[in-house]
């Protein structure tokens, strides 16, 4: 099917991808791997597409304050790639490398995937785990959001109209932590079945942080909270991850759809937290 007809328009600065975004009909461009394919099968219809790859200062991987600044337009391969980020925040890297394949990965932004919030993508369950942020810009104010409060629902954000997603933050661990992403992989898509980040940190002989995103389970990601209160503390035996993994699903709905049931989900869920969990520890 071909979308209908539309205006593209290709803003040379933020002002004026604002000016542009006033128009009820305009929708963003990030990287198109999911409002394209929505449109030629005329689920979305905009009347005008507004691309953002020339404006600046959206597209670049900085670290400044403690922490990396990523900007909304950085390609999947770019995040997956950077020295930058496989040095200071190896989960983001791994997390992206996970994603689609190699055309996705050169086309998509971690900008337009974390709009986008698609229940199944990747990037969401190691942003809860990295306790990342999300700058906001509008016309003449931004603001910052925890990653927990921007992705709020299925297919749903705390974007405002008028709002664009200039970069995600990310905190720099200054102890060493152990990271892991591994997912149960559509073998279509290559979308998350159930996906599940970890981030490790162990003192003294114990773990001292634990925080485990969810991502494909449930309607929306999510922070295994009750999971993380078990681990931490533990010495991390293997019964310590087991009685975490089953807490992964706890006060969560999951998913039922003609893949997977949601039982089958919820016990997904806790097997990959469980592989997650170990291979974080293993890598402190």
């Amino acid at each position: 099917m071909i979308a209908q007809q539309f205006d593209y328009l290709t803003p040379a600065t933020l002002d004026e991808a604002f000016t542009l975004l006033e128009d009820p009909g305009a929708k963003l461009l990030a990287g198109g791997m999911s409002l394209i394919p929505l449109m030629k099968l005329r689920l979305a219809a905009p009347e005008k597409l507004i691309d953002l790859r020339k404006v600046p200062g959206l597209n670049g991987i900085t670290e400044s304050g403690g922490a990396l600044r990523i900007g909304a337009m950085v390609t999947h391969y770019e995040v997956e790639s950077s020295p930058l980020v496989r040095a200071r925040c190896p989960l983001l890297a791994e997390a992206a490398a996970s994603i689609g394949d190699v055309q996705v990965r050169n086309a998509g932004t971690i900008g337009g995937s974390i709009a986008h919030n698609d229940p199944a993508a990747d990037y969401p369950a190691a942003l809860h785990a990295l306790e990342a942020q999300v700058r906001l810009a509008r016309a003449g104010s931004e603001r910052v959001l925890p990653i927990g409060e921007f992705l709020a629902d299925t297919f749903t954000t705390a974007l405002e109209p008028g709002e664009i997603v200039a970069e995600i933050i990310v905190p720099i661990d200054d102890t060493p932590a152990g990271s892991a992403y591994l997912k149960c992989a559509h073998p279509a898509s290559g979308f998350a079945v159930v996906g599940v980040a970890a981030r490790i940190r162990r003192a003294a002989g114990a773990i001292a942080l634990a925080r485990i995103g969810v991502t494909g389970l449930a309607p929306c990601s999510y922070r295994a909270s009750a999971a993380e209160t078990a681990l931490q503390g533990s010495a991390g035996s293997p019964a310590d991850i087991q009685r975490a993994a089953a807490l992964v699903v706890e006060g969560v709905e999951p998913n039922s759809d003609l893949y997977a049931a949601a039982d089958y989900r919820a016990q997904l869920g806790r097997v990959y937290a469980a592989r997650a969990i170990s291979a974080a520890l293993s890598r402190t």
